[in-house]
C-alpha cells in the first residue's frame, strides 16, 4: 500500500511538472496567442488616459440584419466564445466579441477607477464605431454584470438580453467582509497552474474535468510565469474590487426587454465566499435558488435550468446552451 501510495504521488508531481514544462508565457496582452477570429483595436480615452480595446467582428455570409454582442467572464476573454458565434454566424447573425479594457488583449491600465458604467460605456463606443443600432446582448459570468449595467444604461439599444450564469444575482458585501484592493493584489500574486485548475474543477465543474478545459486554465497560468504578471494581478485587483463593490442585484426590476436567463445548477460561484462566516458561506452562490429569484424580479424573462452543469454551459454543455439560445433569439 506505502509503495502504491508513493507511485501515485510520483505520477501526481511527473504530471505536474510535464504540465508546467509545457506552459507557455504569455505578455499583457496576449500578443504571442492567436484568437480564433481576426482581432481589430478600437481606441478608447477615459479618466485623462488612452487604451485599446480588443475585439472580433464575426460577420455572417448571408446576414439577417441582427447583432448579437458576446461578453466574457473574469477569468477568461472573447476566444472562448468561438463555438457559439460559429454557430450564430451560420444562423445569419452578426458577432462582435469585445475585450473589455483589463482583460484578454486589452489595455492593462495600473491606474484607473474601473465601474461597470465604464465598461459598458466602452462597449457602446466601439459598437457605435461599427455602426450597430441595436443588439442583443449575452454575458456570461461577470460579463452578466456588463450585460446587465449595459441594459439598464441603454434599454433602445438593448433589444434582448441574456444572461448566462452571471454573477452578481446576490450582494456578496452583505456577508463576506471587504478586503482591500492590496489583499486581492498579494492573492493573485500567488497564482499557480495547479491552483488556477483546482479552483476551475472545484467551482465551474463539480469535480468533473475534460481535457478541452486546460486550454482555459493555461491562458491565465501563462500569465502567471510572465515578466509582466504584476502588472496583470494589479489589474485583476481592481477589478476584482469593481465587481465587489458595484452590485447590479437592486436594479433587475428595471429591465424592461426579453431576457433569458441560461443557469447551470451545479454553480456554486460567489466572490469571497471562503472569507465569509460559516452559517452565510453554505448559502452563498446557490444558483437553482438565485435563478429562480432573479427571473422573478426581471419582468419579460424566461428561466433555462441546466441540471447537473457548472458555471460554463457554453463550454460544458455546449449543445444544451446553444439550443434555446437560437431558440430565443428568433422568437
Amino acid at each position: 500500500m506505502k509503495s502504491l501510495r508513493i507511485l501515485l504521488i510520483a505520477f501526481f508531481l511527473l504530471g505536474t511538472f510535464y504540465s508546467q514544462a509545457q506552459l507557455k508565457a504569455l505578455d499583457a496582452e496576449l500578443t504571442n496567442y492567436t484568437y480564433p477570429f481576426p482581432v481589430a483595436f478600437h481606441p478608447v480615452k477615459v479618466q485623462q488616459q488612452s487604451f485599446k480595446m480588443a475585439f472580433m467582428d464575426v460577420k455572417p455570409q448571408k446576414p439577417n440584419g441582427k447583432t448579437v454582442v458576446l461578453l466574457h467572464g473574469k477569468n477568461f476573454n472573447g476566444a472562448y466564445w468561438e463555438q457559439t458565434a460559429r454557430d450564430l454566424s451560420k444562423n445569419c447573425y452578426r458577432v462582435i466579441i469585445p475585450d473589455q479594457i483589463g482583460f484578454g488583449k486589452s489595455s492593462k491600465p495600473q491606474n484607473i477607477q474601473y465601474s461597470f458604467q465604464m465598461l459598458a460605456q466602452n462597449t457602446k463606443g466601439l459598437l457605435d464605431s461599427l455602426g450597430v443600432k441595436k443588439a442583443a446582448v449575452l454575458g456570461h459570468s461577470m460579463g452578466g454584470m456588463v450585460a446587465t449595467r449595459f441594459a439598464l444604461m441603454f434599454p433602445d439599444f438593448t433589444e434582448k438580453l441574456i444572461l448566462e450564469n452571471p454573477i452578481g444575482l446576490e450582494d456578496w458585501k452583505r456577508w463576506v467582509p471587504y478586503q482591500s484592493v492590496e489583499k486581492w493584489y498579494a492573492g493573485e500574486l500567488k497564482q499557480t497552474q495547479e491552483g488556477i485548475k483546482k479552483y476551475q474543477l472545484d467551482n465551474y465543474y463539480g469535480g468533473q474535468w475534460k481535457p478541452e478545459y486546460d486550454q482555459w486554465v493555461n491562458l491565465l497560468a501563462g500569465w502567471t510565469i510572465s515578466p509582466d504578471y504584476p502588472k496583470i494581478a494589479w489589474n485583476a485587483a481592481l477589478t476584482y474590487d469593481m465587481i465587489f463593490t458595484q452590485p447590479v442585484v437592486y436594479e433587475f426590476d428595471q429591465l424592461k426587454m426579453p431576457t433569458l436567463l441560461v443557469i447551470g445548477q451545479r454553480d456554486r460561484t460567489a466572490l469571497g465566499k471562503a472569507n465569509a462566516p460559516a452559517t452565510a458561506r453554505e448559502k452563498l452562490g446557490n444558483y437553482p435558488a438565485l435563478g429562480k429569484e432573479t427571473a422573478k424580479k426581471i419582468q419579460n424573462s424566461k428561466l433555462v435550468e441546466l441540471d447537473n452543469v457548472g458555471h460554463l454551459p457554453h463550454i460544458e454543455a455546449y449543445n444544451r446552451f446553444i439550443q434555446p439560445l437560437l431558440a430565443f433569439l428568433k422568437e
